[in-house]
């Protein structure tokens, strides 16, 4: 689209006509970026070879009476809404130095969304790609340059970004709570807010060219946890048809227990309400200023950790333990595709054989030697290596492969791993050596390197070439279920009938059997119980 003005003689007289003076071609621009959704009219912009739709609101502003409810509905507007910025991001604490957001700032007012769209009309029917932000729970935004969707677009894909409410405002829980709520549940208020945000794409997303039925969900770390969850829960049945993890899944052990019992995180959240806040009823509490409970929810305890706020087994969203639903088959089955980054938990380059040794007998003091032998260290360049994959292991890789592996087992659609290789240059956030370190695939799935470069990235062209790879593999089992295509090196289904093979990305893919599945089965072994 370009943007004309009427062939005015002077510049004094453009000035004054500057309103009346705009060609047809404009006029019709401004009607193209108006798109009719359910609640009214948006106008958004355009944003390279895309249409971008910012700042959406998908469901009613959570304060007052409504904050700690699942989310409802928006309200209708009359007119065309301004979807030119995106919303503001939700009440988080400034904790992670490589957050840096373009929003206009924080409140308990951000459940919005964002669309790119490079089609046309309604008519196009594209895939569409459904992005969950990580940020454990506590932190994140949709407005980060890193996941900005416009480049991700370009592949004949609409990507969706959504905000959901975050620590204590998203995953407070207890048991008056359960009771007000009519459904006897509590708690995982942000993953609800995700469903919502996925039950908007299904009424609303054909408007922006895209297909409801064909609708990809994918997140990193909390948002890949939040991706199994939403394969786990029932509320979500029909909003996805395939799934990509990127370092992150909600099951630790045979029974998911990394989410908790309402009942068990109940009692500790009216022991923090009681002595923290002095509030001992819910009128009370949603009194409470949203910046008063925030720094509240980051005062240290006795431990030196502040409170964590985490999505519980409620009842609802998550009717048992994510691990059980996986177990009994009664996961939302589709094709997926999942991994995680070769140095997730970082890598101590002064790491020995001695150190690595005594890691070992800490974390697994009564498997120390089974563990010793699957890791034969012999000098401490070897250590390094296995430190930091016990080290990832430890820290979110085993938990991405406990889902992958229950999905193997009862799933009956494709499911595809790989391993994000490359290390990334130059990294301000994490000096002291280069590593494929947690979150560092983000941009190049998005390929939004370029947009990163003024935070001090150089960027070499391995750097991009392994951005355009992972754009066609991810954007190819959006659009069919299957990440192969034309050009690109074969990428095998994960499973025990192809020797559990894994792609490795990097600027030279290539497939390798799982060298660490009998180190994934013993770490299994002992997490589990």
């Amino acid at each position: 689209m370009t943007w004309k003005t009427a062939n005015c003689v002077g510049s004094a007289l453009l000035v004054a006509m500057v309103a009346v003076c705009v060609s047809p071609a404009r006029a019709a621009d401004a009607k193209d970026l108006r798109v009719k959704t359910k609640q009214g009219k948006v106008e958004g912009k355009v944003d390279g070879q895309t249409r971008a739709f910012l700042g959406i609101p998908f469901a009613a502003p959570p304060v007052g009476p409504l904050r700690w409810k699942a989310p409802m509905a928006p309200a209708k507007w009359s007119g065309v809404r301004q979807a030119t910025e995106f919303g503001n991001h939700c009440m988080q604490p400034t904790i992670y130095n490589d957050m840096v957001f373009r929003d206009p700032g924080i409140s308990e007012d951000c459940l919005t969304l964002n669309v790119w769209t490079p089609a046309k009309d309604k008519k196009a029917k594209l895939p569409v790609m459904v992005w969950i932000y990580g940020g454990g729970f506590l932190a994140g935004s949709t407005s980060e340059r890193r996941q900005d969707g416009a480049n991700l677009a370009k592949n004949g894909v609409v990507v969706v970004t959504m905000n959901y409410r975050l620590g204590i405002f998203g995953f407070f829980a207890n048991e008056e709570l359960a009771k007000e709520s009519g459904k006897n549940a509590a708690g995982d208020y942000g993953l609800l807010d995700q469903t919502a945000a996925l039950a908007w794409v299904q009424k609303n997303i054909e408007a922006f060219g895209g297909d409801p039925k064909n609708v990809t969900l994918f997140g990193e770390s909390a948002g890949s946890f939040s991706v199994s969850s939403q394969m786990a829960s029932p509320l979500a049945k029909g909003l996805f048809a395939r799934v990509i993890g990127e370092s992150g899944g909600a099951l630790y052990g045979s029974t998911g227990a990394s989410y908790k019992s309402l009942q068990e995180v109940s009692a500790k959240n009216d022991e923090f309400a009681k002595t923290v806040l002095s509030a001992t009823t819910l009128e009370q509490l949603r009194a409470i200023p949203a910046q008063q409970l925030l720094e509240a929810q980051m005062k240290k305890k006795e431990s030196g950790e502040p409170m964590r706020f985490w999505p519980d087994v409620d009842g609802y969203f998550l009717p048992e333990s994510v691990g059980a639903i996986y177990a009994a088959g009664k996961q939302n089955d589709v094709p997926m595709l999942a991994g995680w980054n070769r140095d997730e938990g970082g890598i101590d380059p002064k790491a020995t054989v001695e150190s690595f040794k005594a890691a070992v007998e800490k974390l697994l003091p009564d498997h120390a030697t089974e563990l010793l032998a699957l890791n034969p260290v012999t000098d401490d360049a070897s250590a390094v290596r296995a430190q930091a994959d016990l080290a990832g292991d430890h820290f979110i890789a085993y938990s991405t492969w406990k889902w992958l592996e229950a999905q193997t087992k009862t799933g009956k659609q494709p499911v595809y791993r790989y391993r994000f290789d490359l290390a990334a240059p130059a990294d301000p956030n994490h000096p002291g050596g280069l590593a494929a370190y947690h979150s560092s695939e983000i941009p190049y799935v998005f390929g939004d390197l370029d947009l990163l470069s003024s935070f001090g990235y150089a960027w070499r062209p391995e750097d991009f070439q392994t951005s355009a790879t992972m754009q066609r593999y991810w954007t190819n089992f959006a659009k069919t279920g299957d990440p192969n295509g034309e050009g690109l090196p074969k990428w095998p289904v994960y499973a025990a009938s192809s020797q559990w093979l894994v792609m490795h990305l990097g600027p030279e893919p290539m497939v390798e059997p799982d060298k660490h599945r009998e180190q994934e089965l013993l770490l299994d072994s002992v997490w589990a119980k």
